[in-house]
């Protein structure tokens, strides 16, 4: 029996799973945005989608003027991760979105500009991720991730997000120039969210100092087999896999402190 979908699906989960592992533990420790802490940074996640549900609507511009944010501010997010917000960061490696850049707009439609522009887009959100973990209390940011998930979910299953998404998604700039605004790999399709909300879990670790690495292979498990969904739906909401890859490490961190306070057997 062949699987409700290709390789290209299984890719872009990887691509989630490699976010979470991405952001470094030393960046997200940022004392000059200290006098920016707040927990209303939480609600990033959550408001992201609705206001992307509320504004982009047909017969407006903001598909493209979306197009356009994603164009001039990815680059440079990119830029920032490998030079300092992801592991094994170096200053040096920020000059490689200039080649993936050329890569994205030389080779744009197939399957290596896509790769490419993928690569960008995620680097760009590895930057926000830290960002956002530096100025939102971690224990609310996971819930902010949560209800990212969970109004994801609704809006994908009631057919509310897909109108949006799809105006996004065919959303040009001009002269070929990559777009960012979304991950599309040789026909499949993933939101820009979808990327932002992993490497967003992958910060909150970070800060946290927890093992990325697990959660990162837990991220790409529960993503191919959420996929086995797609025997029953046209569409899946990809956030969900990454808010139950933040669950198993709610339950790895609850393991481990009832280990801790075991008590001793007598002697």
């Amino acid at each position: 029996m062949s699987l409700p979908f290709d390789w290209t699906y299984v890719v872009l989960v990887l691509a989630q799973a490699v976010l979470v592992a991405l952001p470094r533990t030393g960046a997200v420790e940022l004392p000059w945005l200290a006098r920016l802490r707040s927990r209303w940074w939480a609600l990033v996640p959550f408001a992201s989608i609705v206001a992307v549900v509320i504004a982009v609507q047909p017969g407006t511009l903001t598909g493209e003027r979306l197009a356009w944010l994603a164009l001039f501010t990815t680059p440079p997010l990119a830029a920032l991760a490998l030079g300092w917000g992801m592991r094994g960061a170096r200053p040096l490696l920020a000059l490689l979105v200039v080649p993936f850049f050329a890569v994205a707009w030389a080779e744009g439609g197939t399957v290596v500009g896509d790769l490419a522009t993928l690569a960008l887009s995620g680097l760009g959100c590895v930057t926000l991720g830290v960002l956002l973990a530096a100025v939102a209390p971690v224990s609310w940011l996971r819930w902010g991730i949560v209800a990212m998930a969970v109004i994801d979910a609704i809006l994908v299953l009631s057919q509310n997000l897909q109108p949006a998404a799809h105006l996004l998604d065919i959303a040009g700039t001009a002269g070929g120039l990559p777009q960012f605004q979304r991950a599309s790999l040789a026909g499949s399709t993933m939101g820009y969210g979808d990327l932002f909300i992993a490497a967003t879990l992958g910060a909150v670790l970070a800060r946290q100092a927890r093992p990325q690495g697990r959660i990162a292979l837990a991220t790409a498990v529960i993503g191919v087999a959420f996929g086995l969904l797609f025997w029953t739906l046209d569409t899946l909401p990809a956030t969900v896999p990454v808010a139950l890859a933040l669950g198993v490490d709610s339950l790895l961190a609850l393991r481990r402190r009832r280990l801790y306070t075991r008590p001793a057997p007598a002697g």
